[in-house]
């Protein structure tokens, strides 16, 4: 069997991030920074670059429009994310092993900071799964960055929304950080329900790695990813 790589991004010499983890292959990091520029920026000018050869490469003016409007819908639902604390974002695309006949799965992953009530970190993890929100199948969990619930929420699809009419699964992890007075949040969002086990030890997976503190000693505050394919912020 062979050692699967492993990449260090740049953002774990970012001193104003505040936590580690490790992200599996799979997982495509969503460049919010460049997303959500301002325009005129340096940022939205390298966007706009990297959109142009996408855009000369479209077969008709009608194309090029929708996808236009389709960049522009996506930077708007990140912005919406982003509002709520949302610090990072992963599109993933697996392969359906699993009876699935290896049709691709498509899934979301967050990373989203809470504030909460000052209060010891046990009790608020685990009271971040009685808010009214449908929590199910929750665990409490001891993991190396301190206590943690790990819960599901499955939401019935929006009328008039832009996403499919499937209902949303949802796996949360809470993580309390060791201030006791925020929360992070680490969610995996898929419309493949029947998949929940697989993407509950996905995100399990991946809450085993978070730190509060740097584990390569390099500096005080900082995010890194992991990915056995790549790693970006």
């Amino acid at each position: 069997m062979s050692t699967p790589r492993i990449y260090v991004d740049d953002a774990v010499t970012d001193e104003q991030s505040e936590l580690w983890f490790a992200e599996p292959s799979g997982f495509i990091p969503l460049p919010l920074t460049s997303l959500l520029a301002k325009p005129g920026s340096p940022e939205a000018e390298a966007m706009c670059g990297a959109v142009a050869p996408l855009l000369e490469a479209a077969p008709s003016a009608w194309v090029r429009q929708q996808f236009v409007a389709q960049l522009a819908l996506g930077q708007q639902m990140l912005g919406a994310l982003c509002g709520f604390g949302t610090v990072h974002c992963s599109l993933g695309l697996h392969r359906d092993d699993v009876g699935g006949g290896g049709q691709p799965l498509l899934s979301l992953f967050t990373i989203t900071w809470q504030d909460t009530p000052a209060a010891p970190r046990a009790a608020t993890a685990a009271r971040a799964v009685t808010a009214p929100d449908g929590h199910r199948r929750v665990a409490y969990l001891e993991l190396p960055c301190g206590p943690a619930t790990v819960s599901e929420t499955l939401r019935p699809p929006v009328t008039g929304s832009p996403l499919p009419r499937l209902p949303l699964l949802q796996v949360h992890a809470h993580l309390p950080h060791p201030d006791c007075k925020r929360l992070a949040v680490l969610t995996v969002s898929s419309t493949a329900a029947a998949r929940r086990a697989e993407y509950r030890a996905v995100l399990e997976g991946i809450a085993d790695t978070v730190r509060f503190t740097d584990p390569l000693g390099r500096c005080p505050n900082a995010l890194m990813v992991l990915s056995g394919e790549r790693g970006r912020r």
